[in-house]
């Protein structure tokens, strides 16, 4: 598995709010600048599905992004299978200097493990800087 980590500067209430809520989502979930994210849904239970649409800001690519919740734990922890069959854990830590958010998750086959954890990582980081 690769994991990713950020320290967010917040309320946990706060960082499950912004990480789960489809407005929001479309606002910090790239990896970088050029890209978007055009759609959101989230069925945040366990047998719920998500769904979220990337795509470059020149209109020349777009992909799909989903899944379904296998795990959950309010406002702590949301495991899920993306429909590729790689598995993602998200736990959510409350600390005293805010919440650690680290992520695991399956590499796939087509990219490093590198630049598979480079990209992840750009996303939480966009995350950290949205909230």
């Amino acid at each position: 598995m690769i994991t990713v980590q950020a320290i967010i500067k917040t309320s946990i209430e706060k960082a499950w709010e912004f990480w789960t809520l489809p407005e929001h989502i479309v606002k910090w979930n790239n990896a970088s600048d050029d890209w978007h994210r055009t759609y959101a849904e989230n069925d945040l239970k366990v047998g719920g599905k998500f769904k979220c649409t990337m795509a470059s800001k020149d209109g020349s690519m777009s992909f799909d992004f989903e899944g379904i919740y296998t795990h959950f734990v309010n406002l702590s922890l949301m495991e899920y299978q993306i429909f590729d069959w790689r598995r993602v854990r998200i736990s959510f830590d409350n600390q005293e200097n805010g919440v650690i958010i680290t992520e695991k998750f399956d590499p796939e086959t087509e990219n490093s493990e590198a630049l598979q954890q480079q990209g992840w990582q750009a996303v939480l980081d966009n995350f950290k800087k949205y909230v």
